[in-house]
């Protein structure tokens, strides 16, 4: 199946700048928009996705990623089921277990017992099906019916990934590492089987930074601030595992020359915290270069089994990155459109 294309556009103010590319993204062919959710930094984000509802009419919408800590659970279900109305049917939900939604105001992430319960939950309630919830029985009986709205969990660790493999429809991966997404596919597939469902119904989201310019010096330092994010995720896993474990090692050993992390300067390009990034890391984790070069690293996505390629709309000239995509990328790839 050929690869799909997304964007993430950070919910920046002012909004309306928001509501500009993503509307541009629909127009350049982008099958879905993204966002951010986190409170503190940035917007509140739900409002501006039911604005985003009303001003597209083909792109699937949703948070890549929300997490049900900051969000109690019931409310996130109805919050999705009411946009899955509000968009007729196009509403997708990524979801973790909280960053820096939740590290911002002083909280840990979700733990992972009851990361996956909640999943659960939600998945079935904004679909319209009856729970069990803290001994109640709930329904949303207003919800879309027949369209089934998914759940992709986003994870890298062996822990993480099992949530993913058994309750959700596919798994979000922050990289662009062919190596590193055919390991965590696998894992995923593998917890999959294991509860019963099909693994090869699970889809691979992938998610990172791309800037189309023949100046690759320019776009390294444009992206070396996605690495660095990614290194908090890395950071977790290497506490939890440590760095000789069944984690591929093109994952974990760049984290070793890190030094420091400010939130404040979160998906930022020029964030000092990401000088410990090398151009090989910003290489093997974005998709960057020249379209020809981004084009061979979107077909080796392709090959390894990616369904969507999700553009992170963080770097500078955003009218161009898409407009490049567009034109001279997106046409490359039949079916591009879900």
């Amino acid at each position: 199946m050929a690869i799909s294309f997304g964007v993430t556009v950070l919910p920046d103010p002012p909004y309306t700048r928001f509501l500009e590319l993503i509307e541009l993204a629909e127009r350049q062919g982008f099958g879905y928009g993204w966002t951010y959710d986190s409170h503190i930094l940035w917007h509140e984000s739900t409002p501006l996705l039911a604005l985003a509802a009303d001003r597209t009419s083909t792109m699937k919408l949703g948070h890549f990623v929300t997490n049900p800590g900051t969000r109690d659970p019931t409310v996130l279900a109805s919050m999705y089921a009411t946009l899955q109305v509000m968009s007729q049917g196009r509403m997708v939900m990524g979801i973790g277990r909280g960053d820096s939604a939740r590290r911002v105001i002083g909280l840990e992430p979700v733990k992972m017992a009851q990361f996956e319960q909640d999943c659960a939950m939600i998945k079935e309630l904004m679909n319209g099906r009856e729970v069990e919830w803290n001994e109640k029985t709930l329904k949303l009986e207003w919800a879309l019916p027949d369209a089934e709205l998914p759940l992709y969990v986003a994870g890298y660790g062996p822990k993480a990934l099992a949530v993913g493999g058994r309750v959700s429809d596919g798994i979000i991966i922050q990289l662009a590492d062919p190596v590193i997404i055919e390991w965590i596919m696998a894992t995923a597939r593998k917890a999959a089987e294991e509860a019963g469902r099909d693994p090869d119904a699970l889809e691979c989201i992938v998610g990172a930074p791309s800037k189309v310019s023949d100046d690759l010096a320019n776009c390294r330092d444009e992206v070396r601030w996605f690495p660095a994010m990614v290194s908090n995720h890395v950071m977790d896993l290497v506490e939890l595992y440590g760095y000789d474990s069944d984690i591929p090692s093109e994952l974990t050993d760049f984290v070793k020359a890190r030094k420091f992390y400010d939130y404040k300067d979160h998906s930022r390009v020029g964030a000092a915290h990401g000088e410990f990034v090398t151009d090989e890391i910003c290489d093997r984790f974005t998709v960057i270069g020249s379209v020809a070069q981004c084009t061979e690293k979107l077909r080796a996505l392709e090959a390894v089994g990616v369904n969507q390629f999700n553009l992170y709309l963080m770097t500078d000239g955003q009218e161009e990155v898409l407009e490049a995509y567009g034109s001279s990328i997106i046409p490359q790839f039949a079916g591009t459109t879900a």
